[in-house]
């Protein structure tokens, strides 16, 4: 099912709304195309996990934000041509299990550290702020899962 959003508000409350819902070890990976709004939808993740002052990770590739679950944000863009020794440098792994993580541009390599895995496409809708938000559950963990 697919969700329309209209403005850089509403993808932030899709994203406070879909941040409610995680738990330790929640792995989501986050499609669409630059200008999609992926960043407004993580700081409102990071808004319903407690956390303030989420920016895109584009240049330092990973931030680790505390709470009482903490929010991994990577931003796999810069990560081309299946660097796989560089994305292993991370060491996500260590952090899984206590943190929702959110991995952008992450096709290929989140399937390297889980199997189940909530996909957020994010597509251009008509007009210039619309967006199709659609869920793609990957794993038992997300079969069935809606907002």
């Amino acid at each position: 099912m697919a969700t329309i959003i209209n403005s850089l508000d509403q993808m932030h409350a899709f994203g406070r709304s879909l941040g409610e819902r995680l738990g330790a070890g929640d792995i989501l990976l986050l499609n669409g195309t630059l200008g999609a709004g992926k960043t407004s939808m993580v700081q409102g993740i990071g808004e319903a996990l407690g956390i303030s002052g989420v920016t895109s990770p584009t240049f330092v590739i990973s931030r680790i934000y505390n709470a009482a679950i903490p929010l991994i944000h990577v931003d796999a863009y810069r990560l081309v041509g299946e660097p796989w020794a560089l994305f292993d440098d991370l060491d996500l792994e260590s952090h899984l299990a206590h943190s929702a993580t959110v991995i952008e541009w992450g096709d290929g390599f989140v399937e390297r550290i889980s199997d189940e895995y909530l996909e957020v496409k994010l597509e251009f809708g008509e007009g210039d702020d619309q967006r199709i938000v659609s869920l793609i559950p990957h794993g038992p963990r997300w079969q069935g899962f809606e907002l």
